[in-house]
């Protein structure tokens, strides 16, 4: 029996419904396609992820800093300031001034390390073609920001840290230095710790980003995965040392001084009679402490905020 032939009126119906239906699967995949897998965060939602990243991971890295800040300020060693440090004020003193520290993460820091993803895309630092040095220029601002932010609270802590006698409640420690002072004494250091903030935050979240590239084009890891960003992060904190330790030690020095003194008139002579006195690479003492505090600090703090920003379906830094 021979095939029947499709009438004329089959044929029509077929061809008027075929182009109905084909855009509608057509248009299907093409939103499927462009439907983002995962978002960019707010400016305040990653200034917020940043400060309990940098808040978590300052409960480690805290002692180091403190032996950091007194090596700085004398003679001594590494291993004798920590001997000296636990033999005299016991094992708690190397927790001196944490209080003052949660406060220093929770504004500075927040605002060097969440707000750094905004911004660099705001100035079209992460766009396709974008010089590297965009990136350097958003990471030197909010650096800028956070320290201006956070200058009393590392005003503070760094007297907290260098107190080697009984610690001084934390209200007592504000109230002295309001009162010798006056709310000047809160922003001493301001500019030397801006300054150290550019180098540092410039250094860290640009080579961070930087290597995060070269190492998933070298190795084929995704940005998020957790090898990439410990690999990028222990390369960004030793630079990090490279660049900050001079600024580091001259905002220590002018940090610490006596809340009822004034040794230094300022960033500029603090610079020129530590030179005078110790010679141009003094500025680098407390090289190995500041690096040992600095390559977990940032692998801590990067690590931490891009598993919060996995978490809540943010795009990788």
């Amino acid at each position: 029996m021979a095939p029947q032939t499709p009438t004329p009126i089959a044929t029509s119906a077929t061809q008027m419904l075929a182009p109905q239906l084909e855009p509608k699967r057509t248009l299907t995949l093409k939103h499927a396609k462009a439907a983002p897998s995962s978002s960019h965060p707010s400016l305040l939602q990653s200034t917020a992820l940043g400060g309990a990243a940098a808040v978590f991971a300052v409960n480690f890295t805290h002692p180091i800093e403190l032996v950091k800040s007194r090596v700085q300020l004398s003679e001594s060693g590494v291993a004798a300031m920590v001997s000296s440090t636990y033999r005299n004020e016991g094992l708690t003193a190397f927790w001196k001034g944490l209080p003052f520290a949660y406060l220093r993460e929770g504004s500075n820091t927040a605002i060097r390390l969440g707000a750094y993803a905004p911004v660099r895309d705001a100035i079209g630092a992460n766009a396709p073609g974008a010089p590297f040095y965009m990136k350097f220029i958003a990471g030197a601002f909010t650096g800028a920001v956070g320290a201006m932010a956070g200058n009393p609270f590392d005003v503070l802590k760094t007297l907290a840290q260098t107190n080697k006698g009984p610690s001084l409640p934390m209200k007592e420690l504000v109230q002295s230095m309001h009162i010798d002072q006056g709310m000047g004494g809160f922003y001493r250091g301001l500019g030397v710790n801006m300054m150290r903030a550019c180098a540092l935050n410039s250094t860290k979240m640009g080579v961070y980003d930087v290597t995060k590239g070269y190492v998933v084009n070298a190795t084929g890891w995704a940005r998020k995965d957790t090898r990439t960003a410990f690999s990028s992060s222990f390369v960004a904190g030793f630079f990090m040392t490279c660049t900050v330790a001079p600024f580091d030690r001259i905002r220590t020095k002018l940090m610490s001084q006596p809340t009822n003194a004034r040794v230094y008139n300022g960033m500029a002579d603090c610079l020129v009679q530590t030179v005078q006195k110790e010679g141009v690479l003094s500025l680098w003492r407390g090289f190995v402490p500041i690096w040992a505090r600095f390559a977990p600090m940032a692998t801590l703090q990067l690590l931490t905020i891009e598993f919060l920003y996995d978490k809540l379906g943010f795009k990788s830094i």
